[in-house]
């Protein structure tokens, strides 16, 4: 009786591990890649959206190019990203990384499956020499 217990235990363990793995494969694919390569991402590929989680005083001051703005500290940010198409790709960037990074765990809850955030936000695409526009 001990042994069966034992082995009723050890597959529900083994069974919770598998579900677990699974279940974090189908969260949001978010990737954190430099300016640079977040250029190159914005010019070679198509239909992707440019998201500036700024506030709209910061992006006034300029942007990336097609950029649209969803501030971060408005009180329904969340519900603003969740009437987003969640299978879109998405280039995300705020002043200096700080929020685009909070705002990666929102992406992946609220069911995101391609976010590309820009490490250093827009103050490392302006280090790079990367073109900003206004709005």
């Amino acid at each position: 009786m001990k042994n069966r217990l034992k082995l009723l235990l050890a597959t529900a363990a083994l069974g919770a591990v598998v579900l677990a793995g699974c279940s974090s494969a189908t969260s949001a694919a978010v990737e954190t890649v430099g300016p640079t390569a977040a250029a190159e991402i914005i010019e070679t590929d198509t239909g992707e959206v440019v998201l500036d989680i700024r506030t709209p005083e910061e992006y006034d001051q300029g942007i990336i190019e097609g950029a649209i703005n969803i501030d971060f500290y408005d009180d329904d940010f969340a519900v603003q990203l969740d009437a987003l198409d969640k299978d879109a790709h998405y280039v995300v960037y705020c002043n200096s990384g700080n929020r685009s990074g909070q705002a990666n765990s929102i992406f992946e809850d609220l069911g995101f499956t391609d976010v590309t955030e820009i490490d250093g936000g827009i103050t490392a695409w302006y280090a790079e020499g990367l073109p900003v526009v206004l709005p």
